[in-house]
């Protein structure tokens, strides 16, 4: 009878981390290009508002959200960091079973199991 699972080996975890740290400073490069481009757009001068001033506007708030998208993003990846130094990455939080290698390297911060999260939305 095969024993099944319970976490991650330390070399899995630090496969994890590499991969979590990888995601962690693209994302933060992102959020730099992002920031970069607002400041550059923000020109304090008095002008007459145009269709485009409404197309700029709204790319302001699209860069915005997606900078908040981004740094939560950050902070879930962040999270992770911390569960693979208190080895418990990758173990569901709904179910206590190993979350597949395939939906971690896909979702780094994941804290359910596919299963987990399906049951999820199902009662959503």
């Amino acid at each position: 009878m095969s024993e099944q699972k319970v976490r991650y080996s330390n070399a899995e975890l630090e496969e994890f981390r590499q991969l979590i740290n990888e995601k962690i400073e693209k994302a933060k490069n992102d959020i730099k290009v992002l920031r970069s481009l607002l400041d550059n757009n923000d020109v304090s001068q008095t002008k007459i508002i145009t269709f485009e001033d409404s197309a700029s506007t709204y790319s302001k708030e699209a860069n915005l959200q997606l900078i908040a998208r981004l740094e939560r993003f950050v902070r879930d990846l962040n999270n992770a960091l911390i569960r693979i130094d208190n080895k418990t990455y990758g173990i569901c939080r709904a179910t206590g079973k190993l979350i597949s290698k395939e939906r971690l390297r896909a979702v780094p911060h994941a804290t359910l199991s596919i299963e987990a999260k399906m049951n999820q939305d199902k009662r959503k």
